[in-house]
Order: C-alpha cells, then structure tokens, then sequence
C-alpha cells in the first residue's frame, strides 16, 4: 500500500472526478493511472460513489490514493473509510470530520482559505491544505499565506486550474492542485480524458 506522502511526491495531481458512475469508475481510473495519477478522488455528490470508490480501490489501492471528495460529515467518513477510501477532501474546515478521518487514520484533507483556517487544519494534522476557491486565490495572495505556513505544510489549490496556470501557483510555493473540469467530466471520452491528464502531468512536470 503507497502512503500520501509517496503519492503526492511521485505526482502532485489530485484527479477530482465530479459526476463519475460506478460503471466508468475503473476505465477512468485506468486512463489516469497509466498517465501518471497517484491520487483519485470522487466527490460524495456522484451517483454511487461509495461504488466507484470501492472499484478503483480494489484495482489500484496497492499504487494509488484513492478516497471521497466534498465529505461533509463524520458519519461520511466512516462510509468512504468502509468502502476502502483512504483520503477524505473537503470544501470547508470541519473538525468533527478531521477528527473522523484521523481517527480512522485516514489523510485528510480540508478546504481552508484564511491562515487562521489553515494553522487550525495544521494544529489538526491535516494531511494537506486546499486551498479553495482557487478563483478567488491568486498566486500572490497564496504567496503571503505560505510566507507565514510552515516550510514543511503541504498545500494544494482547487478550483479552475488550467495546465498554463500551474507555473503561476507552483512560483509561489504552491505543492499540488486539485483538477475537476479541465481533466474530467462524465461525457468527456477516454481518449479526450487521456489527453488531458497527459497534459496536466506535463505542465507539472511529472516523470512516468
């Protein structure tokens, strides 16, 4: 079994597959392996997810990270953790759902976007910071955050992130980001999901 910090060193990508249905769950997941994908998320609000999370698990949680995303509860938590999921992704700062997921000694990683949320998500051993919406977070503004974080605090940026705007983030200390609808939407084919993912792992600058 890989652990976050393997996955997120080998690729700082977190494929956020928003809409995904259990029966395309292990072709996707298929695709952005084989392109260099170390972490899968797909978001509670799916159809089925806790399906599609125990598929992907199963075929790749020896060499993945595989979990939910917009977990909002505790009693989330335990679902995903029971479906096989290993990380858990928040919008938003909930400390009952930190507290779930450490206990069960899973990663987590919440949504924050003031220092005060991140320092409370560090005081919490968050996994990762996300940094969300990255819209509304430029480079510069990320830039002062991290000037006051911790060196070692790993932080990602979610939201619109585009291949040509990773070297914007990644100037300013920013570790991973989250992709959505640039890498991912339910009618977007194979092949076209394949040259997305390529091109994402291209723009970080990520070795297969």
């Amino acid at each position: 079994m890989i652990g976050f910090g393997a996955a997120f060193a080998a690729n700082p990508l977190i494929a956020i597959l928003r809409g995904l249905t259990p029966i395309d769950a292990e072709p996707v997941a298929d695709i952005l392996i084989e392109a260099g994908f170390r972490i899968i998320e797909v978001p509670l609000n799916s159809p089925q997810p806790l399906v599609s999370i125990e598929k992907i698990a199963k075929r790749h949680g020896h060499h993945a990270i595989v979990g939910a995303g917009t977990v909002l509860t505790s009693k989330e938590v335990g679902a995903v953790a029971n479906a096989g999921g290993k990380i858990i992704i928040s919008p938003n700062l909930n400390v009952d759902v930190g507290r779930a997921a450490l206990d069960r000694n899973l990663f987590w990683c919440p949504g924050v976007m003031s220092p005060t949320e991140a320092f409370t998500a560090l005081e919490m051993n968050a996994t990762l910071l996300k940094f969300f919406p990255a819209e509304l977070l430029s480079p510069s503004a990320i830039a002062a955050m991290r000037a006051v974080l911790p060196k070692t605090a790993n932080i990602a940026v979610v939201g619109g992130i585009l291949p040509q705007s990773i070297s914007d983030y990644t100037a300013v200390g920013v570790n991973g980001f989250g992709l959505g609808s640039a890498l991912y939407k339910p009618d977007y084919s194979l092949e076209e999901i394949g040259n997305r993912a390529r091109a994402f792992v291209e723009a970080v600058g990520v070795n297969n």
